[in-house]
């Protein structure tokens, strides 16, 4: 049935009057542009990477006539059996370009690779041979054939009417050879979405899996490289261009020579860049969730890209969104996943969004780009996160589990939201979800190391990185620091006469007392007696960057179990964590600081004891031999 069809579709197109079809090609294309949602996303979202200094309106004028040309183009391929000689002559010209490159090949035969891109009218140049006097030279064109062979067959004819040869991409690879051994043309549609099969490269920035063939078949023959595209002037009626394409011999400066192609076409003629299929995705492969965390395909050129371009390093132009936990602690933890995910895709443009109070501490880790702080909860809350829909993220990494953080990445129109989900739990807003074992123990191990799991399965390559951060204030003073409260659970808190026994027990330290106005009332009640300049109470006083700061300037720690202790373990400050009812296995220290745990007698190794039975004794002990070790 499929044949019949297509013959019918075709004569009828082929005989109905242009002002018809063009009307045809402006509501179909209309049809995709405003009524799929998807695909229009899709096409705006690949304008706004490729053009990002555009206006929003610019990117949708071209994205809706990309459509309708996506249209026209279908029905050209339609008609095609059915257009005689004339009609092509009608709808063809050539090019001065085009003309100079069969007279030179006339004058001087050479193999020579003929290379189209996917802008619309691709079919139309196989009526070449119409346009060009005297005797057309020996061409093949390698396409890729189509599954019906009834179907494939008669598209093939149709083809090949006017002196064009098509081969077969899975028989025909061998006489494209030959036809260059003879020093004929042989053509190829170069793809930026070559799966691993292809090499790594850039197009408008973005890292693409290019097609070789050109690339090999010119190096292998030492060919000359044209790149051929059809240029738009009316409904139907199309010039083809040409252009030579310079290249030293290697397949590697053909592959990237040929997209640099590409782009300066796009970039310079607007008439051209709405010609090309901005619905495909071009940057697919390396989009593939199960990889979304690496780049990968057979070859890597992307340092020969960068520097036939003059760059250092590749430009970040894969949109990479990280919804960060809202508790400190865990934000600190989740930083070697960021330091591995940096390095794993360092073409990422990786935008935090967390609670605004984390920021200072987010920029200085320079592990981002970008930081977007929640907005303030209210009637606004989720509609500030629709208008995001505008920046077309391209993946939301969330390492929150509530159904509020997978409502925000819902809500931006990102199509890929990763997540991890435990067993028994549902996640349905999520696109891709690394499912938890369930033999996986999460009490007895960190969470980081499911975190890790989670980032591995979709693709992550890098090794974490759990050395501190380097200091980058003044030498330590002789100050201990105490952290006293904690923010979630007071049965985290080691008692209030606990701390006074232990300052007194060692009474020649200086001690400073950190916190948030919320700990101010125990760090109050820990200091009263004590003289200011042996005991200092700041709870309440510094925001995070003076916070930082003190944590710094500090010789040790003693702490609770909070944020600020892994904040301190990521700063490289030594200390000693108290532990009761919380399980240091999963929340304890991971970074490579110095840093020891202290629980109550006869407590498991997972939490579960009380905090009050681990004596000021013990922790002056502790801390005595910690000082000792700092000394040395």
């Amino acid at each position: 049935m499929l044949l019949p069809l297509l013959k019918f579709l075709g004569r009828l197109t082929a005989a109905t009057p242009e002002p018809g079809l063009r009307a045809l090609a402006a509501g179909l294309g209309d049809f995709i542009f405003f009524l799929l949602p998807r695909r229009r996303r899709l096409i705006l979202s690949n304008l706004h990477h490729a053009f990002p200094e555009k206006s929003a309106a610019w990117r949708r004028a071209i994205g809706r006539e990309s459509c309708r040309r996506l249209i026209e183009t279908g029905l050209l391929s339609l008609a095609t059996p059915y257009l005689d000689a004339t009609r092509w002559r009608a709808i063809l010209t050539g090019s001065p370009e085009l003309l100079a490159v069969h007279a030179r090949h006339a004058r001087d035969p050479a193999p020579t690779l003929i290379c189209s891109p996917h802008l619309a009218y691709w079919e139309a140049q196989t009526a070449q041979p119409l346009l060009v006097p005297g005797t057309f030279p020996e061409f093949g064109i390698i396409y890729r054939p189509l599954d019906h062979p009834a179907t494939d067959a008669f598209v093939k004819a149709s083809r090949e009417r006017f002196g064009m040869k098509l081969l077969s991409r899975k028989e025909g690879f061998a006489e494209a050879l030959k036809i260059l051994r003879r020093r004929g043309m042989v053509g190829v549609l170069f793809d930026q979405n070559a799966g691993l099969q292809g090499a790594l490269t850039t197009l408008f920035g973005r890292v693409c899996s290019t097609t070789e063939l050109p690339g090999l078949m010119a190096e292998k023959f030492n060919a000359r490289v044209v790149g051929l595209f059809p240029r738009r002037r009316a409904f139907w009626r199309i010039e083809i261009g040409a252009a030579d394409i310079a290249h030293d011999g290697s397949g590697a400066t053909v592959t990237i020579g040929l997209n640099r192609w590409l782009e300066d076409l796009l970039r310079a003629d607007d008439n051209l860049c709405a010609s090309w299929l901005w619905a495909h995705d071009r940057w697919r492969n390396q989009d593939m969730p199960e990889k979304r965390f690496r780049l990968e395909a057979k070859r890597d050129l992307l340092a020969a890209d960068l520097a036939a371009r003059g760059r250092t390093a590749l430009p970040r132009r894969t949109r990479v969104w990280i919804r960060l936990p809202n508790w400190l602690g865990d934000v600190v933890i989740a930083l070697p996943l960021l330091r591995a995910l940096r390095a794993s895709r360092p073409d990422a443009e990786i935008t935090l969004v967390g609670k605004k109070q984390f920021l200072p501490l987010l920029e200085s880790w320079g592990v981002a780009d970008r930081y977007h702080p929640l907005p303030p909860q209210g009637l606004g809350y989720f509609f500030h996160f629709r208008k995001l829909r505008h920046e077309f993220p391209d993946v939301w990494l969330l390492l929150t589990n509530s159904l509020r953080g997978d409502l925000e990445a819902r809500l931006t129109g990102c199509r890929q939201r990763f997540g991890l989900v435990r067993p028994g739990k549902s996640r349905p807003l999520l696109s891709h979800a690394y499912a938890v074992s369930a033999d996986f123990d999460e009490r007895t191990h960190p969470q980081l190391e499911l975190w890790e799991k989670f980032f591995r399965h979709f693709g992550l390559a890098a090794p974490l990185d759990v050395t501190p951060l380097q200091p980058t204030s003044a030498p330590a003073t002789a100050t201990i620091a105490l952290i006293c409260g904690s923010e979630n659970t007071p049965a985290k808190r080691w008692p209030i006469p606990h701390w006074r026994a232990l300052i007194e027990s060692l009474p020649k330290e200086r001690f400073v007392l950190l916190g948030t106005a919320n700990d101010r009332s125990i760090t109050t009640a820990i200091a009263e007696g004590f003289s200011p300049d042996r005991v200092e109470n700041l709870a309440g006083k510094t925001d995070l960057p003076a916070f930082v700061a003190q944590l710094r300037a500090a010789r040790l720690l003693v702490t609770n179990d909070t944020g600020g202790m892994h904040l301190a373990n990521a700063l490289g400050i030594p200390l000693l964590a108290l532990f009761g009812p919380t399980n240091p296995l999963r929340t304890g220290p991971v970074f490579s600081s110095p840093a020891r745990i202290l629980q109550p007698p006869g407590c498991p190794l997972t939490g579960g004891g009380d905090l009050s039975d681990l004596t000021p004794d013990t922790v002056a002990a502790a801390l005595r031999a910690s000082l000792s070790s700092t000394v040395s």
